[in-house]
């Protein structure tokens, strides 16, 4: 943060770790690190894996997750030719984790996304920006200020800056 901004501005995150987990409780997670951002996407695959208009993903370094109860996986390849890995709870169905699948080959440096709606503080929380708006469902609105994309950015470093701002965090990777 510069001299110039006003921490006024700031709005605060809810104190670490945060916690999660799918409906029936039998898989809980654990947070260690602030996120380096959140967004709601609109593709029609997070309609269908939300049931909903669109989905919310946490992205945070697979390193700060700790997961006790037992998932199961399943992948998918997406539009760009990489494989999204799919983590889910095998009793309830819920899903609470994706991931390219070439980040598991790196744990160190991975990144993963967290579906925002298993997180118990989510309500608290609100996305920087929206992805894959054209093909969001009619009636849908984006609260003015935030961030928007029509399909996939080419990086999430617009959105990563925009959370950092936000709530007065380090832009990742900086000082690095």
């Amino acid at each position: 943060m510069s001299a110039n901004e006003d921490k006024s501005d700031l709005s605060p995150l809810p104190l670490l770790p945060w916690h999660g987990g799918c409906q029936c409780g039998q898989v809980r997670y654990q947070i260690n690190a602030y996120p380096l951002t959140l967004y709601g996407c609109h593709c029609s695959e997070c309609q269908k894996q939300s049931s909903s208009v669109y989905g919310l993903s946490l992205r945070i370094k697979a390193s700060s997750l700790s997961v006790s109860g037992q998932l199961a996986e399943w992948s998918r390849p997406t539009a760009s030719g990489n494989t999204m890995l799919a983590q889910f709870c095998p009793q309830c169905g819920s899903r609470l984790f994706h991931q390219r699948a070439q980040y598991k080959a790196d744990p160190a440096g991975a990144m993963m996304n967290v579906k925002g709606g298993t997180l118990d503080c989510i309500a608290e929380l609100e996305p920087a920006g929206h992805i894959w708006l054209a093909s969001r469902q009619k009636g849908t609105v984006i609260a003015p200020g935030l961030l928007e994309y029509d399909g996939q950015p080419e990086n999430y470093d617009a959105l990563m800056q925009a959370w950092s701002a936000k709530h007065g965090l380090p832009m990742p990777g900086a000082g690095k």
